[in-house]
């Protein structure tokens, strides 16, 4: 038994081991000063920003890090005076969340009521984050059996609803984003089923139109608060999607945006060789992660 024993410790602590710190798993590029820059730079750039958008990949091990580090990290920076906005939980999934950040129900059922998603892992150290400093959080996303009907029939399907659903809605009609997001869209819808049908880039804005209107009802009562906004990148790369809908919410307000996402150029360890200029379009601030890692799911 002993035997086993020093067997199964020795071979975990290999395993510990055989990968690298997750803080050596990416690195952070700051496309106005184009120079690699930290996580602290990134909240001190925040005291004059109203919202800052993390544009993930979903399954990205070290990007859901980074989510959990930059949060504490700006709460540590500016206490009660932020908020945590998630693409992971749909609007009519409020008050469920709430209930469970207010300690009333088990962690169990909020999962099962707030359909939190498959991954929830990957974004519980965040949501506890919150639930232990008292920080809101907001269900931000549009629900899906909406986006399904627009998918389907196209937007004109949601006057029919009820006023109660469309309390869980952005304001109809909602803006569909053309140019270089319909573009991007295209890129990647491209030959996919139903890729040539207008309707389901009329779904993919009513994601974006949602979320932001969520962002924006929140600020609008809650001024002094910084919005901290977790999305899949798509929604926020180029400051389009999401990102672009609430700056024409409210043009003043100040959002910068984090791109993260694995590539097989963070094996570069030259500077000088490092290609950032092809990933400086994507937002204020690129991160580029260890392709090697496991991802989540």
């Amino acid at each position: 038994m002993k035997y086993i024993s020093f067997i199964t410790v020795l071979l975990f602590s290999l395993n510990c081991f055989s990968q690298p710190p997750m803080e050596n798993n990416y690195k952070i590029y700051n496309t106005k000063t184009k120079q690699l820059t930290t996580i602290d730079q990134i909240v001190s750039d925040c005291a004059d920003a109203d919202v800052l958008f993390f544009g993930e990949e979903h399954n990205d091990s070290t990007g859901h890090f980074l989510e959990a580090a930059i949060f504490k990290a700006l709460y540590q920076r500016f206490g009660n005076k932020l908020a945590l906005s998630m693409e992971m939980f749909e609007t009519d999934c409020q008050l469920p969340l709430d209930e469970y950040l207010k300690g009333f129900v088990t962690e169990k059922k909020m999962i099962t009521d707030a359909r939190a998603w498959s991954n929830y892992k990957d974004y519980r150290p965040a949501v506890e984050f919150a639930k232990e400093n008292h920080i809101p959080v907001i269900a931000a996303n549009t629900p899906r059996r909406y986006v399904s009907l627009v998918s389907k029939s196209g937007m004109k399907a949601l006057d029919s609803l009820s006023k109660e659903a469309k309390k869980y809605l952005p304001p109809l009609p909602y803006d569909t984003l053309s140019g270089r997001y319909y573009e991007r869209f295209a890129e990647i819808m491209k030959g996919s089923p139903g890729s040539t049908n207008p309707n389901v880039y009329y779904s993919q804005n009513l994601w974006d139109a949602g979320m932001s209107y969520s962002i924006y009802k929140f600020w609008k009562k809650n001024k002094d608060k910084k919005i901290f906004h977790l999305c899949g990148r798509f929604h926020s790369d180029e400051k389009l999607g999401t990102l672009a809908q609430l700056q024409k919410r409210k043009s003043k307000l100040k959002i910068l945006n984090i791109s993260s996402f694995s590539d097989e150029s963070f094996d570069i360890s030259d500077p000088a060789i490092f290609n950032w200029e092809k990933f400086s379009n994507l937002g204020d601030y690129v991160i580029v992660t260890n392709p090697r890692l496991k991802r989540t799911f």
